[in-house]
């Protein structure tokens, strides 16, 4: 139940170990394709590196906030909304991320499917290895405590050592650098890496409500996300420059080397851990809707949901990457909202979390005017009607989006700015009553 406390199992090396895991994933070794840029007009290796390390601090220090008010809080990231929101309200945003977690579930596990294909050396099969990853991902998700602790004991180590093997592997080839010297197009390969640590943001309280300390909360969920992400991209940014820039064939960089194969295939088992995270915090956003369903319940539907879904979508189009993106948008300035008012406007004299937790309007307001900054500076093509209402907006101000204009980092701004001011606004009204 969700007005249930928490076991306080988990410390700082849990905590650790348990986003070590998360920020090591196949998606950021192919998505390092989004911080070089296409051919002809990529980054400088050593702008790429910049870019990611600044992204990876940035958007984790984001996350490392979320993990935090879950600890505070001791509610699942969903109910948490309900204090900034309402209960009512909260349903928003919680269907919202059951729609992202979704499906990022079914990508990790087409993704799985994909390296395990690579590493068994075939095109066939795709269905076995699908099933066998949903499967895997349902059990560790029945007995999430259980699979942490797994993670933190094995499974990381055995993770740190495939990455230092292809490190000094892929390190000592050599890699061609086409842009060296070029910055341009910096601010938006950020901006990228950014919203990579943003998707984990309305998933973080699930796990960290769980910590024993809100230090280490904030501390390991910081650390071992962000060392394990800056690692996880340059080395997919070697790889991918090994392979000539196509992200299609950057698995052949991992087993082109002595004994690949073998390392590979530990990476993509211990992939499973992204497709737990997604599938376990679905579970606990329907439990948000649904409080009495039995979370074991939940969990193994949904696994057989993503399984089956993964089953019938053979490679994903353009329009679900657009999609993705939009979800994206919804909660980097939902953070803003949800840190300032808990910080420094309603939070500090304490949330309703209850299941009649009233209505508060006034929230959704910032959360709607970040999301149109967003929208407004890099419009998601998600339809051309979508995208041609942006563009009309731009060109009735006169503004063309440029190399500094930071999505993410102006609409967590605006959202931030406004919702101080609602704050500032309605306490007056709270003392008077």
């Amino acid at each position: 139940m969700l007005d249930t406390a928490p076991p306080r199992t988990l410390d700082f090396r849990a905590l650790f170990a348990l986003w070590a895991n998360l920020g090591v994933s196949l998606i950021g070794f192919t998505s390092a394709a989004t911080v070089l840029g296409a051919p002809g007009q990529e980054l400088g290796f050593a702008a790429a590196v910049t870019a990611i390390v600044a992204g990876t601090a940035i958007g984790t220090a984001m996350l490392g906030v979320a993990a935090l008010i879950g600890t505070r809080t001791g509610a699942p990231a969903m109910a948490v909304l309900r204090g900034l929101f309402g209960t009512r309200l909260s349903y928003v945003p919680t269907v919202l991320n059951i729609l992202q977690c979704i499906g990022w579930g079914v990508y990790e596990l087409m993704v799985i499917a994909w390296g395990a294909q690579t590493v068994a050396g075939t095109e066939g099969w795709r269905w076995l290895f699908v099933v066998l990853a949903g499967a895997l991902t349902t059990v560790l998700t029945i007995w999430p405590l259980g699979a942490i602790a797994v993670l933190r004991k094995y499974v990381a180590i055995a993770v740190g050592v495939a990455m230092v093997y292809f490190t000094v592997q892929l390190g000592r080839q050599g890699f061609p650098d086409p842009g060296a010297g070029n910055w341009n197009g910096f601010l938006k390969a950020t901006d990228a890496i950014i919203a990579v640590s943003i998707s984990f943001v309305p998933l973080a309280a699930d796990y960290t409500r769980h910590a024993r300390t809100t230090r280490s909360s904030f501390w390991g969920t910081f650390s071992g996300y962000t060392v394990a992400q800056v690692w996880c991209y340059v080395l997919g940014l070697i790889a991918l420059l090994q392979s000539g820039g196509d992200p299609e064939k950057i698995f052949s960089s991992f087993t082109g080397v002595a004994a690949g194969w073998a390392f590979l295939l530990v990476l993509v088992v211990r992939e499973t851990d992204q497709s737990f995270a997604n599938v376990y915090s679905t579970a606990m956003s329907v439990h948000n809707l649904l409080p009495r369903v039995d979370r074991r319940v939940l969990t193994g539907g949904i696994g057989v949901l993503i399984t089956v879904l993964a089953l019938q979508i053979q490679k994903f189009t353009d329009s679900y990457y657009a999609f993705l993106g939009l979800i994206g948008s919804v909660f980097v300035p939902l953070l803003a909202v949800l840190a300032v008012d808990y910080f420094f406007g309603a939070g500090r004299r304490g949330w309703d979390l209850g299941q009649d937790a009233p209505s508060r309007w006034s929230m959704l307001l910032p959360w709607v005017l970040g999301f149109a900054t967003y929208q407004f500076l890099a419009p998601t093509a998600i339809t051309p009607g979508w995208t041609d209402f942006w563009t009309k907006a731009q060109e009735a101000v006169h503004f063309t989006p440029q190399a500094w204009s930071s999505a993410s980092l102006f609409s967590f701004l605006v959202a931030g700015v406004v919702t101080a001011s609602v704050a500032a606004l309605s306490k007056p009204k709270l003392q008077a009553l």
